[in-house]
């Protein structure tokens, strides 16, 4: 009798294992995305080589999909394993892989990051005396370095030095990387300091910041498709995309060379990229993490810039947006004829990754649409809480509504304050671009602060003469004063 109720028992249990393994094999059914987003058709409009595109919900990826071809030439098709260059989504994974190594003790990156250069040395600077840059300054963009990007090369051409890019002895640049305000008091994006990260990491450590990142991320990732290897050196992939102009004919031998790595050199796909984002959101729950500890993930796609920072800037990561009331790490690159883009919420573990071989006038408006269709699609709603929201006294309304120079970004367009429904709304070109649509409401916090739902800063209002005269952005810990101009 024993016998019989334990086998029953174990007949229950292995029927509940059953019907629990059939649910999770009865995935979601994603082809809805390949029927709404009409990629091909996009491709033949804007003149784009090819798209690889990746969508990731739940810490898992659900959808991958590929258009297009790798080359005009062959004709060969892009498929998931075809590696793009990333132009400036490198950034991040230099940022990710100086955390790794000051963590296993080999750096530190509140140390003047000059202490640990050889080939070259920081150029002495009236802003510098003072006040020598930190290897953290140089990876959110506030030590202050001029040489935003630079120029690809190709094979057959004479491909400089780390340190001739620094000196400026390069096309775009003829002068020396210099410094433009006293690191740590502003923000200006910087390729230039990254290759000094890139320069400092290699004297330090006698390796290759290719060598370094495969050891500390791509390999222990399982990130096979992804290397700062570079077109001409031994061991670059085979399966990639050459770099399309304009009128979508490769440019040159197709390949570029990037020997600025750590700003933009690395190649990778979109499924090796969700690999990485997923890493970090599981680092940030601290749970099913490998690589990335959670102080590391923490700290990386925190925001750590946000006076002039295009909305907030963390070390290689952007946060300047917020959609569907989600916290979003982000990053965009874009080198001649490539470039993409990489979309993670900090929680939930939702996102996209997008790659394409295109000029920016051929491969945006499919980017854009794209991104604009999985908002809308994947019903990534984070709920919100409307506790801390009071109605705004029409008085106020009334001082709050009109037209003022870009007080989000600092971008220079013109940003508006409009009524619509009794209720306040801000119109700005920037977040119309990126959303679709202008319908971002702004609404009145119980502590006297406002928000614009999907921006990510708080903002504080003073008021001169009863209009608007500053505006105050908050977040975490830090915020930054803006001057209000009225162009009513």
């Amino acid at each position: 009798m024993k016998s019989s109720v334990y086998l029953l028992i174990l007949m229950i249990i292995m029927s509940s294992c059953h019907t629990s393994n059939k649910a999770l094999t009865q995935r979601k059914d994603y082809t809805f995305l390949t029927d709404s987003l009409h990629i091909e058709q996009q491709l033949e409009k804007y003149k784009l080589a090819g798209f690889s595109m990746v969508v990731f919900e739940n810490y898992e990826i659900v959808y991958s999909k590929q258009f297009g071809v790798k080359s005009i030439n062959s004709g060969q098709k892009i498929d998931q394993n075809t590696a793009f260059s990333t132009a400036s989504i490198s950034k991040p994974i230099t940022a990710l892989l100086c955390h790794i190594l000051e963590e296993k003790g080999l750096i530190n990156l509140d140390d003047p990051i000059d202490n640990y250069l050889k080939r070259w040395h920081l150029p002495k600077s009236k802003f510098t005396e003072n006040n020598s840059p930190n290897w953290r300054q140089f990876l959110n963009h506030t030590a202050g370095t001029s040489q935003s990007g630079f120029e690809d090369y190709y094979q057959g051409e004479t491909i400089p030095t780390i340190q001739q890019s620094l000196l400026g002895q390069i096309p775009r640049y003829d002068k020396e990387i210099e410094f433009l305000f006293t690191p740590g008091t502003d923000w200006q994006y910087s390729g230039g300091g990254y290759v000094i990260v890139q320069m400092a990491l290699e004297d330090t450590l006698n390796k290759s910041i290719a060598e370094l990142a495969n050891e500390y991320i791509f390999s222990p990732l399982g990130m096979k498709n992804t290397t700062m290897i570079q077109p001409d050196e031994d061991g670059f992939p085979t399966n990639v995309a050459l770099v399309h102009d304009k009128d979508k004919k490769v440019i040159k031998t197709g390949l570029p060379i990037t020997p600025q790595v750590g700003a933009s050199g690395m190649w990778s796909t979109p499924s090796d990229l969700a690999k990485l984002s997923i890493e970090i959101q599981n680092a940030l729950r601290n749970k099913n993490n490998k690589v990335i500890s959670h102080r590391i993930a923490k700290k990386v796609t925190a925001v750590s810039a946000l006076k002039n920072a295009v909305g907030g800037w963390g070390y290689g990561w952007q946060k300047s947006f917020g959609y569907n009331n989600y916290s979003w790490f982000s990053c965009n690159g874009s080198n001649t004829g490539v470039g993409g883009s990489t979309f993670a919420t900090m929680t939930d573990g939702n996102g996209f990754v997008f790659l394409a071989n295109g000029e920016k006038p051929n491969r945006i408006p499919v980017i854009t649409q794209a991104q604009r269709k999985i908002l809308q699609l994947m019903n990534w709603n984070k709920k919100g809480t409307d506790e801390d929201i009071q109605e705004m006294p029409l008085a106020l309304k009334e001082k709050l509504i009109g037209t003022y120079d870009d007080f989000l970004y600092s971008q220079g367009v013109e940003t508006k304050i409009v009524e619509k429904n009794n209720r306040l709304y801000v119109e700005s070109p920037l977040l119309e671009f990126f959303k679709g649509k202008n319908d971002n409401e702004l609404v009145y916090l119980k502590n006297g602060l406002f928000k614009i739902i999907d921006y990510p800063n708080v903002l504080k209002f003073d008021f001169s003469n009863g209009k608007p005269s500053s505006v105050t952005l908050i977040r975490d810990h830090l915020n930054t004063k803006i001057q209000l101009t009225n162009k009513k």
